[in-house]
């Protein structure tokens, strides 16, 4: 394996630095994964990182901004009718890509 380089500093400061950047942040171990995705805030400057557990992926994420923390789960249900995770992330996504362009103008 090579390391790359983290295309996220140069695109928050020098390429976008208006746009709305969203990272994403997979851990293993839950106690950690509220902190590094603060930590990515702090270090890159975006909006929002969504967070998740490796084992609980597909039915659970945290929407962190730098003054907020949003779970977003599926219900039993919603797991049987179909509906994945991503569904409810675009849909928080987008209402606060709106919100960020509104403030903007």
């Amino acid at each position: 394996m090579k390391m790359v380089p983290k295309m996220l500093s140069p695109l928050v400061k020098d390429w976008a630095p208006k746009a709305f950047v969203i990272s994403f942040k997979l851990e293993t171990d839950p106690s950690i994964v509220i902190n590094r995705a603060r930590n990515a805030l702090e270090a890159y400057r975006h909006q929002v990182v969504v967070a998740n557990i490796l084992e609980s992926r597909h039915s659970f994420v945290v929407i962190v901004t730098e003054d907020s923390e949003t779970k977003l789960l599926l219900s039993e249900e919603e797991v049987e009718k179909g509906i994945e995770i991503e569904e409810k992330i675009v849909d928080d996504l987008q209402s606060r890509h709106t919100a960020f362009i509104c403030d903007k103008n």
